[in-house]
């Protein structure tokens, strides 16, 4: 046994094993699938870290994302998560364990399509559509950049107030899911266009309107008018994917990740509260990559 494996977990799993091989009487194949999905399971949180006792959702989520990561279909990610399940569900009988880390996870939604995302040439066409010689192209070209740039929810882009935007440092702050605040940098190419539109935002916006991004009536953009204005440059910028504002934040982690991002980082930008979350990203980019080694490696 290697020496950074987590010796409560290979006991656990040597008495389960002989748990289903005496009293519940299945046979040898059938235990030996078993072993080995849950061997790989035992490898798994070796590489992360994680003894027996610290194995949570997350972590289980985490182990399944990397099983599709290694390219198993969706049947087999299922057939691990049934076989970790059977386990925890054992220890929690045999009082090893407080709490099954498997008890809330949802398989379909562990197996769900990996996201979308634009391409970086799509990115920059998109970004480049609105037409900064009048207000409402300024105003628009400081959306997208804005939402690119910090990876932002659309209803986060909406109700962001001008006083969290701190332009001559270059970051927002940003109240998220569960009213939790994040500080997000912004970049400067987005900081110009913000700076763009601003006097546009003060020749429109109402007395005491608090949001950075209002219509030309005065009042806050909504999450429906900001989706049609990312449909219409879309289609003006020749992208031929199924498009959303949510894309942008999906192509904000996958090109950060692409440039070798950390995974902490991306998702604390994100605002993700589990990794887990955030790793379906990597399988994107390990997509990515295998492309890239197919296509150019002269043994790909």
């Amino acid at each position: 046994m290697p020496a950074d494996r987590d010796r409560a977990f290979d006991l656990a799993l040597d008495a389960y094993l002989v748990h289903l091989k005496v009293e519940r009487g299945l046979g040898a194949k059938t235990i030996e699938a078993y072993a080995r999905d849950l061997a790989g399971l035992g490898a798994f949180l070796a590489e992360e870290g994680a003894t027996l006792d610290e194995v949570d959702a997350a972590t289980v989520g985490a182990w399944v994302l990397a099983l599709s990561a290694r390219g198993l279909s969706a049947r087999s990610q299922a057939r691990h998560l049934s076989a970790a399940r059977g386990l925890f569900r054992h220890l929690v009988r045999e009082r090893a364990l407080k709490v099954d880390p498997t008890a809330l996870i949802d398989s379909p939604r562990l197996l769900r399509k990996l996201p979308r995302v634009l391409d970086r040439a799509e990115v920059a066409r998109l970004l480049a559509q609105p037409d900064p010689a009048n207000p409402r192209g300024r105003r628009d070209a400081a959306m997208l950049h804005t939402m690119y740039a910090a990876g932002l929810r659309v209803s986060e882009l909406v109700g962001l107030p001008r006083g969290d935007v701190n332009l001559e440092n270059g970051f927002l702050q940003v109240l998220g899911k569960g009213d939790k605040r994040r500080v997000v940098p912004l970049g400067r190419p987005a900081v110009r266009r913000i700076e763009a539109y601003l006097p546009d935002r003060e020749a429109w916006a109402r007395p005491g309107a608090r949001a950075l991004f209002v219509t030309s009536r005065g009042g806050p953009m909504t999450r429906q008018g900001f989706w049609k204005l990312v449909k219409r440059y879309a289609r003006g910028a020749g992208v031929d994917k199924p498009i959303s504002p949510h894309k942008l934040r999906h192509s904000f982690a996958t090109h950060l990740l692409l440039g070798g991002a950390d995974l902490r980082a991306v998702q604390t930008m994100l605002g993700h509260a589990d990794i887990a979350t955030t790793q379906v990203y990597t399988h994107v980019t390990g997509e990515h990559l295998g492309q890239v080694h197919e296509k150019h490696h002269p043994r790909g």
